[in-house]
């Protein structure tokens, strides 16, 4: 393990390969990540751009109780989940949605939260993905904790925990950070930095030059990617996974890119940003950026498009219809899988509860 600071600080410029034209930059160093990889994550944003705008209507229509958006960030929720391997662990916040369903997950049983029929509608053990968290940054130290329990087990595991701008005010964000640098746990931490925690902009949160020099604090370097560009997102995330599994320690990544919608449904984003600077936004769309890219170089015909398109419209469908569907939910379940063991207190209120019941019954 180094300290020094020059391998510690970020650059002065986000790591870009593909500007918003969708021209290679040619910058040197850092390898653009292999064709099919592109591919992947073209399909991905796709069927991510599909699920938010479909989970977006689904509010509008009180099937979902509340829907964070990750429109306009779906390059970092694909990239994050893409460059994981099948043991490893994501870590996933509110808004990552699409980061869980391209990791592999059931997007009804992801929605479940947001639906409010249960914490958390799926099983995470059985793609890896932990339960999201609405709680800002709470999840950091659970997931050194898993990274940390790998090691001592001697196991490949890396994980990748989720975080956004407003979560590294938090003292949760800290205390992972220093845990990890100290015990040099395999964790990559991944900030999507989309410029507001609800109405609060970065400048009255941090001082800090960016996000990412915060890891020199802790001896952990950190890296700046550009957040809408895909292939730098592969390049940078890819390379802190494989850093990490090769035993150097865990390593700050923030990403640089926009919230285009409101924070929730209940949010009035237009009371604390302009039209303006939304739309100056608009022209570095990951989708739009990647497509011109793999366009001019042949490798995405209108048959591809068209068929990404349709598995996206499959992937709203499935959801659409997933949620639309009632349930009854089963007032035991409160007590469920709280604790392996019931404690007696739990207990008690249990059996109030089932005398309440059946006095209404």
């Amino acid at each position: 393990m180094t300290r020094d600071p020059d391998h510690l600080l970020p650059t002065r410029e986000p790591v870009r390969l593909i500007d918003a034209t969708g021209e290679p930059t040619g910058l040197a160093g850092v390898a653009m990540p292999p064709d099919d990889a592109l591919l992947r994550a073209y399909a991905a944003l796709v069927a991510g751009r599909r699920l938010n705008d479909q989970a977006y209507a689904l509010v509008r229509q009180g099937r979902l109780a509340v829907y964070p958006s990750s429109h306009g960030q779906e390059a970092c929720q694909v990239a994050a989940a893409q460059v994981l391997d099948d043991g490893d662990w994501l870590f996933p916040t509110y808004r990552d949605t699409v980061a869980a369903v391209t990791r592999g997950v059931d997007p009804v049983g992801v929605l479940t939260l947001l639906k409010g029929d249960w914490h958390s509608g799926y099983d995470p053990y059985e793609k890896n993905v932990a339960p999201q968290t609405t709680p800002l940054a709470t999840q950091l130290p659970h997931a050194v904790g898993v990274a940390h329990a790998a090691t001592l087990r001697g196991e490949p595991t890396v994980v990748m925990a989720l975080c956004g701008d407003g979560g590294t005010s938090e003292g949760d964000f800290h205390e992972a950070l220093n845990f990890a640098a100290v015990f040099q746990a395999p964790v990559v931490f991944f900030i999507q930095n989309n410029e507001y925690a609800i109405s609060v902009p970065l400048a009255r949160q941090s001082a800090a030059p960016s996000l990412a020099h915060k890891g020199v604090g802790y001896g952990m370097p950190g890296v700046r990617v550009d957040g809408n560009d895909v292939a730098a997102l592969l390049a940078v995330l890819g390379s802190a996974v494989a850093r990490a599994r090769a035993g150097e320690g865990p390593q700050l990544v923030e990403a640089h890119t926009y919230r285009m919608q409101a924070h929730t449904n209940a949010d009035d984003a237009g009371r604390y940003r302009s039209d303006d600077e939304v739309a100056a936004w608009t022209d570095r769309d990951p989708i739009t950026r990647l497509s011109a890219y793999l366009s001019n170089r042949g490798l995405l015909s209108s048959s591809d498009r068209e068929a990404f398109a349709e598995a996206a419209e499959r992937l709203a469908e499935v959801t659409r219809d997933g949620i639309n569907r009632d349930v009854t939910p089963d007032p035991a379940d409160l007590f469920a899988h709280v604790y392996a063991s019931p404690t007696p207190q739990l207990r008690e209120q249990q059996a109030l509860l089932a005398d309440e019941l059946a006095r209404e019954s």
